[in-house]
């Protein structure tokens, strides 16, 4: 029985963690910082690694000594509430946000630029286009979740599928993208603008948030396991290390993309300071670089990015849903995941993106929360009341973080919430309400004599 990977594997895996993470968010996220950072490009991305980064690798490192998923973490709160936790996660980042955003995204930036120009240039596309506006992007998403399924179906293949074949053409692409950007910048550095001349590292923090790559890192944690696995290692140990090292591997990549990125939208404002969205500013800097050469290089780099996440998001729901609902299988969870996220794509997504924020807003808090405890629990023997309480105080406060943003009225408490708690203007006002909710549920445990719970 096999005990250890080769350093070849490992880096196999490595590049898999990298490719599931770097979507669509990933590339277009980084440029709109830097535009909007200015000068203050650097100390901004270092809060967006932060987020972006640290909290994903922490993720896969609390996966890993926990030998278990998250669901085993959430569930040290309550068995009932570790089922819920995760269900929510799931489906945020599974079949009902993060999945259908891989495929329109994809289509705006890699199929809108075309069938436009076909639509100038000939008449008969621009009629079918003005007559049927839901077809292209139709046949695109049920091609792209074809091509999603297909790889899904066999899990055992993604390390090969994605980790030797997708990523280093991903990677290819993205080279050739920001190195022209980097070599010959596009213009000088200026003043921050927005919350980022106020706030820069905190801005960029939370602007982390909408990677979503913390609560990914979550599910990920588990496909990457099994990929161990299924090589055949079967020490805790092994599986753990292995696990961080494929981790730090893909947190180098991730962290060089999004500083060359953030560069080359700092130094492109005045070229981009009309475009209101990152994918925009890409769009912009990559057909300045190279022409219509760029729009293709851009559109496959996206292409490729929101593909293989898909992939690994498909496959993560099935491992878990078929684990969790009796006498349903990893390929029907597959493709029903699949068909949800495609329905999603054509006829709902517009309104789910305004409320993506929002939850995040709600449930980031909770997961920061469950990582660090993970790290902490030997040092209060795994109390139960801790979980509890420091979960109870980080949900006091992001709960109406997130009805704020839904739009609810709930300014009385916000304006309580900025005026007596420490670190809310900064946007991380959950992090004291969880500190004292977590002693005061130490003090408990040690009252009631709670019992000991190793890390399991």
């Amino acid at each position: 029985m096999n005990n250890s990977l080769s350093s070849r594997d490992i880096l196999a895996i490595g590049l898999m963690v990298f490719a599931l993470f770097f979507g669509a968010g990933n590339m277009i996220f980084p440029p709109a910082l830097g535009q909007a950072a200015g000068e203050d490009v650097w100390i901004a991305a270092l809060g967006f690694l932060t987020t972006g980064i640290g909290l994903p690798l922490l993720g896969i490192a609390a996966i890993a000594i926990s030998n278990g998923d998250l669901e085993t973490i959430a569930g040290r709160v309550h068995p009932k509430f570790g089922l819920f936790f995760t269900t929510i996660v799931y489906l945020t980042i599974g079949p009902i946000f993060a999945i259908p955003r891989t495929a329109t995204v994809s289509y705006e930036i890699a199929v809108v630029p075309y069938l436009s120009k076909f639509s100038e240039d000939y008449e008969w596309v621009a009629k079918m286009v003005d007559q049927t506006s839901w077809l292209p992007l139709f046949l695109f998403v049920v091609l792209f979740f074809t091509v999603t399924l297909l790889f899904a179906l066999n899990p055992s293949k993604l390390v090969d599928r994605i980790g030797k074949i997708l990523t280093p053409i991903l990677l290819a692409v993205i080279v050739i993208l920001v190195i022209k950007g980097i070599l010959f910048p596009l213009g000088d550095l200026q003043s921050a603008t927005g919350n980022y001349a106020k706030e820069p590292f905190f801005t960029g923090f939370v602007d982390g948030y909408g990677t979503m790559d913390a609560l990914a890192s979550l599910v990920f944690g588990i496909v990457i396991i099994n990929a161990i696995k299924q090589r055949n290692v079967t020490n805790p140990k092994i599986i753990a290390k292995s696990t961080i090292k494929a981790g730090f591997i893909s947190a180098s990549l991730l962290g060089a993309v999004y500083l060359a990125l953030s560069y080359i939208g700092a130094t492109s404002r005045d070229l981009t300071k009309d475009a209101d969205n990152g994918g925009a500013i890409l769009s912009i800097i990559a057909k300045e670089l190279y022409g219509p050469t760029g729009t293709a290089i851009l559109g496959a780099a996206i292409l490729f990015a929101c593909l293989t996440t898909a992939i690994g998001l498909v496959s993560a729901c099935g491992e878990f849903f078929s684990k969790v609902i009796p006498g349903v299988t990893y390929k029907q969870v597959a493709v029903i995941t699949t068909l949800i996220g495609a329905t999603i794509a054509n006829v709902g997504l517009a309104k789910l993106i305004e409320i993506t924020i929002p939850v995040l807003l709600m449930i980031y808090p909770i997961a920061i929360v469950l990582m660090i405890l993970t790290f902490l629990h030997p040092f209060f023997n795994g109390y139960q009341a801790v979980y509890v309480g420091a979960v109870i105080g980080a949900l006091l406060i992001s709960i109406f973080d997130g009805l704020n943003a839904f739009g609810v009225n709930v300014t009385q408490i916000i304006d309580f919430f900025n005026s007596f708690l420490p670190f809310y203007s900064k946007q991380v006002g959950w992090l004291v309400p969880s500190l004292i909710g977590g002693l005061i549920g130490f003090v408990i445990a040690i009252l009631t004599k709670q019992e000991e719970k190793p890390l399991q």
